[in-house]
C-alpha cells in the first residue's frame, strides 16, 4: 500500500496568450494498493482527491475524485553487489587501514540551513552591494509571488539556461556534502529554487527557472560532487595538499566550504584518506587546446578564429560490469571554453549521467546494455565579429531524461574498441534561438519536446580514434504571446515561452584523434549546426553554420 500528497502548477498553453489562459494550482492526495498476481505481474488501483483553484483570489476551479488503475511489470535483477575494494585490494568498508574514507554523517538540517544561507547571501549581495531593484523585496512582494503563481520570464540565455542550473548545483551539494545520497539531495535543488523564486526577488516567480535550477542543478551538482572527490587526498601535506583543496573547492564550492569549517581541509590521515575508488570506477580524461573557426552564416571565408580549451572526463564504464546501479556511477562530461572576448567563455557544456541500467546481451564479447540517462546540453555563441550580426547557434537541453542503449563489440584485428550509443530523451525544458522574439533580455524561445542522439566510437590500435556524434532536438513552444499585450502590457508579466511554433535542430560532429606518444595527440573536429523553425504567426526560418577545431590533446 502507498500514499502521497502533492502540489501541482497547472497552466493552459494558448498560442496567442489571450484571456482564456488559465493559471491554477492543485492540491492532491492519493491512496493506492498494488497486488502481485504473480512473481512478475501485478495490478494497482489508486483513489484520490484533487482540489484546484485559480492563483488569482484563490477562486475555486473544480474539485473531484481521482481514480487510477492498471497493470505493473516487475523486473528483479540479481545485483551480485561486490564489496567495495580499496586500491590495495582490501575491503574498504571493514578494514581499519583501508584507503577509502567512510561516508560522512548525514546532516539534513545543516544542509537545509546552508541552502537557505546561499539564498540569503546572494540576495544581500544583490540588494546591498549591487543595489539591484529586483532584490528589494518586501512582505507584500513575497505574498504577491505566492498568490500570483509562476510565469515564463525574459532573462538572457546564459542566465536562464546556464547560471540557474549552476546555482542549483550549490543547493544540491549543500546536501551532498553533508552526507545525503543522490536521491536525498535532489529535493534540496527544488526547495532552494522554490525559496528563491518566491522570496528572493520582486519579479514574478519563473517556472522555467524552477525546472532549470532543479534538473540542471542535479546534473551539474552530482558531476561536481564526484569530480571534487577525484582530487581530494587527506594523506598529502604542504603545497600539494593546498593545490588539491583549492581545485576541489573551485569544482565544488559548497564542499570546500564545509571542509574548511570542519577542519577536514588540513587534517592529515594515514588511513581512510581517499574519496574515490580508482580500481572500481576507472577514469578517462583529456585536455585539448587549439584554434577554433566559427563560420558566419555558413560562409567558409567569413568567420572568426579564436583559441579554445576543452576538458573531457569519462567517469566509469558505459557498460555496467560491476552490477551496481548507483546514479552517476557512469557519466560523460565535456566543457569547452572560448578564449576570446567576443564569444562566451563557456560556449558548450555537455553532461550525460546514467541513472540506472541493466544488461541486454552478453555473449562472445558482444555486450549491450539498456539504461535510463539524464541529459544536460548547452550551446551558446555570439554574432561573429565584423560579420552579419546573425547569432550562429543557441541550443539548450536543460532538463531532460530518457532511455538509451549502449553496444560494444569484441576486439578484432586493428580495431581495439568499438562502441555504439543510441539515446532518446524527453525534454522538459529546452531553448533555441528566435528570429522574432526579443523582449527585455531574451531573444530565444523556450519549450519542451524530445531529442535523439547517436554516438559511434571506433578506436584503432597504434593510430587513434574516430568519433561521430549526431544530435537531433525537437523543441515545441506551446505558449505564445498576444501582440497587443506585448506592446501595451508589462513585459515582466507577458508570460510567454516565445514565438508559438517548433524548432528542429541538428548537430553533427565528426572527430579524429591521432595518437602521437606518451598521451599526446592531434585533434581535428568539425561541427555542423542546422535549424529549421516553424512559426505560427511569422514566416518560417532555416539557418545553418559550422565550426572547425584543430589542436593538441593530452590523455591522462
Amino acid at each position: 500500500m502507498s500514499g502521497d500528497v502533492g502540489f501541482a502548477h497547472v497552466e493552459s498553453f494558448s498560442s496567442s496568450g489571450d484571456d482564456d489562459d488559465k493559471r491554477l494550482y492543485s492540491l492532491q492526495a492519493r491512496l493506492g494498493v498494488n497486488y502481485a498476481l504473480s512473481e512478475r505481474i501485478g495490478a494497482f488501483a489508486t483513489v484520490g482527491y484533487a482540489h484546484t483553484r485559480y492563483y488569482s483570489h484563490s477562486r475555486l476551479y473544480r474539485q473531484r475524485l481521482l481514480l487510477e488503475a492498471g497493470l505493473t511489470l516487475r523486473y528483479q535483477r540479481d545485483l551480485r553487489r561486490p564489496q567495495l575494494k580499496s586500491l590495495s585490494g582490501e575491503n574498504s568498508l571493514s578494514t581499519g587501514d583501508s584507503l577509502l574514507a567512510p561516508p560522512p554523517r548525514k546532516r539534513p538540517w545543516v544542509a537545509a540551513a546552508e541552502a537557505t544561507f546561499i539564498n540569503v547571501g546572494v540576495h544581500c549581495f544583490d540588494r546591498f552591494v549591487l543595489g539591484k531593484g529586483y532584490a528589494k523585496t518586501t512582505f507584500r512582494s513575497c505574498w504577491d509571488n505566492i498568490t500570483n503563481g509562476f510565469v515564463w520570464d525574459n532573462d538572457n540565455f546564459k542566465t536562464n539556461l546556464f547560471m540557474h542550473p549552476y546555482h542549483g548545483n550549490l543547493y544540491f551539494n549543500s546536501a551532498r556534502s553533508n552526507g545525503l545520497s543522490f536521491l536525498e539531495s535532489a529535493p534540496y535543488a527544488l526547495g532552494g529554487s522554490l525559496m528563491w523564486e518566491m522570496l528572493g526577488e520582486t519579479e514574478p516567480p519563473a517556472i522555467n527557472d524552477l525546472m532549470a535550477t532543479t534538473m540542471g542543478g542535479i546534473a551539474i551538482g552530482e558531476v561536481a560532487h564526484r569530480m571534487s572527490n577525484l582530487v581530494l587526498n587527506d594523506s598529502k601535506r604542504g603545497l600539494g595538499r593546498l593545490v588539491r583543496e583549492v581545485v576541489a573547492t573551485i569544482i565544488n564550492p559548497v564542499k570546500g566550504f564545509n571542509r574548511i569549517v570542519r577542519g577536514e581541509a588540513w587534517r592529515v590521515r594515514t588511513s581512510n584518506y581517499l574519496y574515490h575508488d580508482f580500481e572500481r570506477i576507472p577514469l578517462n580524461y583529456s585536455v585539448s587546446l587549439g584554434a577554433r573557426y566559427l563560420a558566419d552564416n555558413h560562409s567558409l571565408f567569413r568567420g572568426e578564429a579564436n583559441p579554445y580549451l576543452t576538458l573531457h572526463l569519462e567517469y566509469g564504464h558505459p557498460l555496467n560490469d560491476e552490477g551496481e546501479n548507483h546514479p552517476y556511477d557512469y557519466f560523460d562530461a565535456e566543457v569547452s571554453f572560448g578564449l576570446s572576448p567576443n564569444q562566451p567563455l563557456v560556449h558548450s557544456l555537455h553532461l550525460l549521467g546514467r541513472l540506472w541500467s541493466t544488461p541486454m546481451i552478453e555473449r562472445r564479447g558482444l555486450k549491450a546494455e539498456f539504461g535510463l540517462y539524464q541529459h544536460f546540453n548547452y550551446y551558446d555563441s555570439e554574432p561573429v565579429k565584423d560579420g552579419t550580426k546573425l547569432t550562429p547557434y543557441r541550443i539548450s537541453e536543460a532538463a531532460a531524461l530518457g532511455p538509451g542503449v549502449v553496444l560494444s563489440v569484441p576486439q578484432h584485428g586493428a580495431l581495439r574498441y568499438f562502441e555504439q550509443r543510441l539515446m532518446l530523451s524527453g525534454i522538459l525544458l529546452g531553448g533555441t534561438k528566435s528570429d522574432y522574439y526579443n523582449v527585455i533580455d531574451r531573444d530565444y524561445n523556450m519549450g519542451s519536446g524530445f531529442s535523439l542522439k547517436t554516438r559511434t566510437l571506433a578506436e584503432l590500435r597504434n593510430f587513434g580514434r574516430f568519433v561521430l556524434q549526431a544530435n537531433y532536438y525537437r523543441i515545441f513552444t506551446w505558449k505564445g504571446y498576444d501582440q497587443a499585450k506585448l506592446q501595451s502590457g508589462d513585459p515582466l508579466y507577458l508570460n510567454a515561452q516565445g514565438d508559438h511554433g517548433n524548432a528542429a535542430l541538428l548537430v553533427v560532429s565528426p572527430s579524429f584523434e591521432i595518437d602521437l606518444s606518451n598521451g599526446w595527440g592531434l585533434l581535428v573536429r568539425g561541427i555542423y549546426y542546422g535549424r529549421h523553425t516553424h512559426y505560427s504567426h511569422h514566416p518560417d526560418v532555416s539557418a545553418h553554420t559550422f565550426e572547425l577545431k584543430a589542436g593538441l590533446f593530452y590523455r591522462f
